[in-house]
């Protein structure tokens, strides 16, 4: 069976790979901080795994970020880029390499700006997953 992040992590590539605005405007989507890509650009966090398990299925809670690059003058493409990246979350397929998703569920954001780089969007989410 295939770890529930690991399994998450390749569901949130693909649906963000292959949302028609995002494949488009993003250079490239990653699994942790690239090393030098072009701006925008979206890195997905390791994930925060606890456990979710019933009586009668191994379950994970899974807390997970995607943030969001953008060297834009303002946070205006970033904002954009966000709301495409969360429809495309909403859109995951429930059923991902030996788990199903039971809930996905948004938690926060945070726009935050490094005065001498790129504008960033963290955005945050709970699923939870029973293995099948």
């Amino acid at each position: 069976m295939t770890d529930a992040v690991q399994a998450l992590q390749a569901a949130l590539v693909a649906a963000l790979g292959s949302h028609p605005v995002l494949a488009e405007e993003l250079n490239g989507i990653f699994d942790g901080p690239p090393p030098r890509t072009a701006f925008p650009y979206v890195s997905i966090g390791e994930g925060l795994s606890s456990d979710w398990s019933t009586k009668t299925a191994l379950g994970r809670e899974i807390r997970i970020g995607l943030t969001i690059w953008d060297d834009g003058e303002t946070a205006t493409r970033l904002h954009q880029l966000s709301g495409h990246a969360e429809d495309a979350v909403a859109a995951l397929p429930r059923d991902i390499a030996g788990w199903r998703i039971a809930s996905c569920v948004f938690v926060r954001s945070m726009v935050a700006r490094n005065p001498a780089s790129a504008w960033a969007v963290l955005v945050e989410y709970r699923v939870r997953m029973l293995a099948i």
